[in-house]
């Protein structure tokens, strides 16, 4: 239920807001048992899902296909660079990098089934600074993307000098790039699932997960298909586009996650919706965050077109 989610982010983030700001005891009493109540409406939609079986389907699929949809555009964007600039021998690297997270994955869910129970803290930060992190490098890679497009004249130049800045040290990075997106959602998505499936009904839960496997394969095969006929200055804008708008969600994922685990201070905002897909959370943080992500993005990308327009004139 998206609205008693809502409520429940709302009155967790107030609670802790009013306790670091010296809130009476009597209010922070008030504050938990109407906390206390949210929780109890919460289990009870969770206990009413368990016994349906459309339900955990539902539930795998939509949460395995948002998780992955983030991990596989910007790995798939990858992949389709490294092509349009005919350097295929950097191509093991990315590979290396998503195949890797997978594994890591499965010895994660391993080692919180059988060894150690991952606590709501762990699970937030490892998502938290993963998020942050991958935000700020897929910032770079935006600006740098939107630059390589408006030199639409130089291009047979660029994929040359291209080529040649695609060394070892780079590829050893697109190899770390690849392996820290797909884990964080891997990570996250492990963690769903075993509350998914601890509600029962598992043939339910591993088809909603093939079938959310199917979308994810087949949204890559028309990614990577219609990539190939665009020109490549098209590919760079539209690239620098997709990435931009993955580094906004994913800084504001990430402020949200740090502020569940007690990193960062949450000033909620009642009346703001909740909207995860778009990393847009209810509070005054996690509208900054993304509003900040968004004026460097276009500070990079004027700072790109006046360069563009400063070059024409020169060789003009």
């Amino acid at each position: 239920d998206n609205a008693l989610m809502i409520r429940l982010e709302s009155t967790k983030g107030a609670l802790r807001a009013g306790i670091a700001n010296g809130l009476p005891l009597d209010e922070v009493r008030r504050q938990v048992g109407m906390l206390d109540a949210l929780f109890t409406d919460a289990e009870s939609v969770l206990a009413r899902g368990a016994a349906s079986a459309g339900a955990s389907f539902f539930g795998a699929f939509t949460v395995l296909l948002r998780e992955g949809l983030e991990a596989l555009l910007i790995v798939v964007a990858m992949l389709a660079f490294l092509r349009k600039v005919e350097r295929n021998d950097a191509l093991p690297y990315v590979h290396g990098g998503w195949v890797a997270a997978l594994g890591a994955g499965g010895l994660t869910w391993i080692v919180a089934t059988y060894f150690i129970s991952i606590s709501g803290a762990s699970r937030e930060l490892t998502e938290g600074f993963g998020s942050v992190f991958a935000a700020i490098v897929l910032l770079w890679v935006g600006v740098w993307m939107h630059g390589k497009s408006n030199a639409k004249a130089w291009q047979c130049y660029i994929c040359d000098k291209l080529n040649h800045a695609i060394n070892g040290r780079s590829a050893w990075f697109l190899f770390g790039l690849s392996f820290l997106v797909v884990y964080r959602e891997v990570f996250e998505t492990i963690l769903f699932y075993a509350a998914i499936w601890n509600q029962g009904n598992g043939g339910a839960v591993l088809a909603g997960g093939a079938a959310a496997v199917v979308a994810l394969l087949a949204t890559a095969w028309m990614m990577m298909r219609y990539s190939r006929a665009l020109p490549i200055d098209r590919f760079f804008a539209y690239s620098s586009v997709l990435v931009a708008v993955l580094a906004v969600v994913l800084i504001g994922k990430g402020v949200a996650a740090l502020q569940e685990a007690g990193y960062l201070p949450i000033h909620p905002l009642a009346d703001f919706p909740r909207i995860a897909i778009l990393g847009l959370f209810p509070s005054r943080e996690g509208i900054i965050a993304p509003i900040a992500m968004i004026i460097l993005l276009v500070i990079g990308f004027g700072y790109n077109n006046r360069k563009t327009e400063k070059d024409k004139k020169l060789t003009a």
